[in-house]
């Protein structure tokens, strides 16, 4: 070999352990190390210069999906409250019996689904009654004997639950705890009698069916025919008004008793609409603190009653 050609060798290897010196940077873009004579020893090398480390951007796109994701949810909730809202305005609303008035066809525990189209709609059909408009839309008389939810004359925020008994025009009287319309007995057959104790003592309890003008029967459920609201005055109902009773006769504030202090006449444009089912039922006691009470309350005989 010439010494021309070693000389060339010798510069090419000069120059390749030369490169084999340079720095090396790392794949991360990390300050390069020297790997020096032996390039095993780059784990221990320490950076030749301190690394600059940029502050890596949130992706635009993860702002906007977030953001978006937001507003999705806000109208979410939004068409549901407004679902809702549609369906308890003009289908059904649900009700919870609070007492004992409306015995043996309702029990306290009750919960009851109302229709909201079988009387059209008022300013009542809408959650706090706004002054909206005056008198009904779609306006459907009730029947004589429905069971009918309406606010309470003298205190719309109320809700009642009573039985249409008499209609615009009626006479409507008791007499010894016989009901009377426009001074025709409405035929009554005992049923039951038994005794029963309650805070009162030891009371006869009888459990009537009534069968209204036109054919509607329904049970009542009575204590005696001597009680205050056994034998009343008559009462004429007026034009755009109907007379309210409750089944349980002697233990029932409805239309026997003065607006003043019970319901007196209600007026067309309070009525809420009709009772249509149970839908389910707990026994008093039963507690939204105390979840065993759930079960433990509950009357599953009662489900899905159809309401005469």
């Amino acid at each position: 070999m010439s010494d021309d050609t070693k000389a060339e060798f010798g510069e090419a290897d000069a120059a390749t352990q030369k490169a084999a010196r340079q720095p090396v940077w790392s794949d991360d873009g990390d300050a390069p190390f020297d790997m020096g004579d032996d390039p095993e020893a780059l784990e221990d090398e320490k950076p030749i210069t301190a690394p600059r480390r940029r502050k890596k951007a949130k992706p635009v796109t993860e702002k906007k999906s977030a953001a978006n994701e937001t507003v999705e949810i806000i109208k979410t909730i939004v068409f549901a409250l407004l679902i809702a809202l549609v369906v308890r305005v003009l289908l059904f609303q649900p009700f919870t019996i609070p007492s004992a008035s409306m015995e043996p066809n309702l029990y306290e525990g009750d919960y009851i689904v109302v229709s909201k189209w079988s009387y059209g709609y008022s300013k009542h059909s809408i959650p706090f009654s706004p002054p909206l408009f005056e008198g009904r839309i779609m306006d459907r008389a009730p029947k004589r004997g429905d069971i009918a939810v309406f606010k309470l004359p003298r205190d719309p925020k109320v809700d009642y639950i009573k039985r249409v008994i008499g209609m615009p025009g009626d006479k409507v009287q008791m007499r010894q705890g016989k009901l009377y319309i426009n001074n025709v007995a409405v035929d009554d057959v005992v049923v039951s009698e038994a005794q029963m104790n309650d805070l009162f003592g030891t009371r006869s309890l009888t459990k009537v069916r009534e069968t209204m003008p036109g054919g509607r029967t329904y049970m009542t459920q009575d204590f005696g025919s001597n009680f205050e609201l056994d034998n009343t005055p008559v009462f004429e109902v007026p034009a755009g008004h109907y007379f309210m009773m409750g089944d349980n006769r002697d233990n029932s504030i409805d239309s026997r008793v003065d607006s003043m202090s019970g319901v007196g006449m209600v007026p067309e444009e309070n009525l809420v609409g009709k009772a249509e089912v149970i839908l389910f039922s707990w026994s008093p006691g039963a507690s939204l603190f105390n979840p065993v009470s759930w079960f433990t309350n509950l009357r599953p005989s009662r489900f899905f009653q159809k309401l005469n």
